[in-house]
């Protein structure tokens, strides 16, 4: 993969399959399409410098609770990251790890990626788990697993402790989800955020993106068609239409409306 053209590298991953990713440095390819004029090699020593960290600690970690503590302590105690709160929850840079890096201050499923990160280099198994709401993660080390709040702090999440944004969901019985269904859940941050700020050509530039990494996702054509088509690219959502359905099962929900949908754009364009 290219180590400097980030959509070369985008379209790589999403060549690639669901995963495992080099997942923070292609959260980082993402963040810097939006600092086209910054370097990448800030970041790239940042992630470098966790890895090392983490991997001078490994001999430590014999039990999955080892590794849990580490974590936190390199990544909260001595880097400083923290979870946004308050009324810059939904600033987008809390969901560009650019950002993130520089602040050290992000979204949960941000602060996630780069505990990830971490937990790999230090030879845990890391993985997202599909919690509706508030992102967490689980580390297994030698077939014991536990599950992290790397907004928290990286405290482990257990039902005597649980933090007020999981009350509610029982994190320990989530599924995990593969390393493209997080980046996608990154990026799925900015879309939102651009919709509700009525800002369609932004949503639609993160949409793209969001294809690149996943592009055999019937949904995010999908996506794609009803922007273009609220933004009366009727070409461009003809052809996403196209090939959404090409890509999602027949009789299925968003096959029968993707369809519909195109042949009302057809009698539009005739």
């Amino acid at each position: 993969m290219s180590k400097n053209d980030p959509l070369d590298y985008l379209r790589r991953i999403g060549e690639s399959g669901e995963g495992p990713h080099d997942i923070a440095r292609a959260a980082v390819m993402l963040g810097i399409l939006d600092h086209k004029q910054a370097s990448l090699d800030p970041y790239f020593a940042h992630l470098a410098g966790i890895e090392n960290d983490m991997r001078r600690e490994t001999p430590m970690i014999v039990r999955v609770a080892d590794g849990a503590r580490i974590l936190a302590s390199l990544m909260h105690d001595r880097l400083g990251y923290e979870g946004e709160r308050g009324q810059n929850y939904n600033d987008p840079k809390n969901a560009n790890l650019v950002d993130v890096i520089d602040r050290r201050r992000g979204l949960p499923v941000a602060l996630g990626i780069l505990y990830m990160h971490a937990a790999r280099a230090a030879g845990m198994k890391a993985e997202g788990l599909n919690t509706q709401g508030h992102f967490v993660i689980r580390v297994t080390h030698r077939h014991d697993d536990l599950t992290i709040d790397p907004f928290n702090s990286g405290m482990v999440v257990d039902r005597e402790h649980m933090p007020a944004e999981l009350r509610g969901v029982d994190a320990g019985l989530a599924q995990p989800v593969s390393d493209t269904d997080v980046l996608l859940r990154l990026e799925n941050n900015l879309k939102i955020r651009a919709l509700e700020n009525g800002k369609p050509d932004r949503a639609l530039e993160v949409t793209h993106r969001m294809i690149l990494i996943a592009p055999r996702r019937p949904d995010l054509w999908f996506d794609s068609a009803r922007i273009n088509e609220a933004l009366g690219a009727l070409g461009a959502a003809r052809n996403s239409y196209q090939r959404c359905l090409e890509i999602a099962r027949p009789g299925e929900p968003l096959h029968n409306e993707a369809s519909l949908s195109l042949a009302n754009i057809k009698r539009r364009l005739n």
